[in-house]
């Protein structure tokens, strides 16, 4: 919980506090008394699952649409994961571990966990130790690798490591899974290599979120294995994910990405996102890991942390031993001028004001 005198005009704490787009209002205004066929089978629904798999290069792909990331990862993951003695591996700050309070566990599921450095990636070199420890009958089968692209630390993976990670998992009899929650960040940023075609091939499953990039709600699974796709109807029913209104969520997709706006939302977060980095770096102040998409992690002294928190509604990632807190700044396609601004403004005056002094060269 949070509150300050900044929080309701100005709030850095996520990309989705705000409804969506108002271009993603006035499709749904247009869907208003429009009739269409339930359960994701209507005609928006499949003109945006098109849309992907053209995008995508991938004519055969099985796409469905879901209310929320957490949804999605448990759907895909008990799809990839047929059988209760099998298992998912993932970066110890990655969604599915930190952040779905124990979805994954609790559809039946191990998560098995991997330290990260602040780069929040996962390698084939850290992943093959861990793999090995789990080769008899006495443990769980890892048959599927999780990862985020962005991550939880805003950083992204190249193709050369998808691509490492892709012949590593496929070598080893494993599936490699990317929550895309941030993707369409990913995609945006401007070291990326990625695209949505290389994630087509390399993968064998990913999503697009809707949910932090302007739209109300809603992501779209991409589903490349014709034999984790088996039968996914049947288990997005069974989980209570099927969306009596799954149209919304189609013509919301079909929307933002046959009009460009999908992208243009997230490079306009990024954007934000650089300009305020500018101003932290004026300012002084160090970053807690690399900066490439819309979320930004600061390192400050404890009792600034505490006033982001309260001022703007930033998420405080870790007190660090040291006394410095990393605290995470998210911008969106609602970020304004004057919030910029405004937050720019707070950094540099903490800088006039000696704060920062005692914290450069830690």
């Amino acid at each position: 919980m949070y509150s300050g005198t900044n929080v309701d005009k100005f709030s850095f704490r996520n990309d989705y506090s705000e409804s969506a787009h108002p271009q993603i209002i006035e499709k749904i205004l247009k869907l208003a008394y429009e009739t269409n066929t339930p359960y994701g089978e209507d005609r928006h629904s499949e003109a945006a699952a098109n849309k992907i798999r053209e995008l995508c290069g991938t004519p055969d792909a099985t796409v469905a649409f879901t209310a929320g990331g957490t949804a999605t990862n448990v759907l895909a993951i008990s799809a990839f994961l047929r059988n209760s003695y099998e298992a998912v591996i993932c970066a110890d700050t990655g969604h599915i571990n930190v952040h779905e309070t124990g979805s994954i566990e609790y559809a039946g599921r191990k998560a098995i966990t991997i330290p990260v450095d602040a780069s929040g990636k996962l390698s084939p070199e850290i992943i093959e130790p861990v793999f090995r420890v789990f080769e008899s009958e006495h443990m769980v089968v890892p048959k599927l690798v999780y990862i985020s692209q962005s991550t939880e630390l805003g950083t992204i993976y190249s193709k050369a490591e998808i691509t490492a990670l892709s012949e590593y998992c496929h070598k080893n009899g494993m599936g490699l899974f990317v929550d895309g929650a941030r993707l369409a960040s990913a995609l945006m940023a401007p070291e990326n290599d990625v695209t949505l075609k290389d994630l087509g091939e390399l993968t064998d499953g990913f999503y697009l979120g809707g949910t932090k990039n302007g739209l109300l709600f809603g992501e779209a699974l991409v589903l490349t294995d014709p034999v984790v796709a088996d039968h996914l109807r049947w288990l997005i029913k069974q989980r209570g994910f099927m969306l009596a209104k799954g149209f919304v969520v189609g013509a919301m997709f079909e929307e933002a990405l046959e009009s460009g706006l999908y992208f243009e939302m997230a490079k306009y977060a990024n954007n934000c996102a650089a300009r305020i980095v500018e101003a932290i770096k004026q300012a002084g102040f160090e970053l807690y890991c690399e900066f490439q998409t819309n979320q930004i992690f600061v390192l400050v002294p404890g009792e600034l942390g505490q006033e982001l928190s309260d001022t703007y509604g930033c998420f405080i990632q870790a007190r660090l031993p040291d006394g410095n807190w990393a605290v995470r700044i998210v911008t969106s396609c609602a970020t304004t001028e004057d919030a910029i601004a405004d937050l720019s403004e707070w950094f540099i005056k903490k800088a006039c004001a000696g704060i920062v002094k005692n914290y450069i060269g830690k």
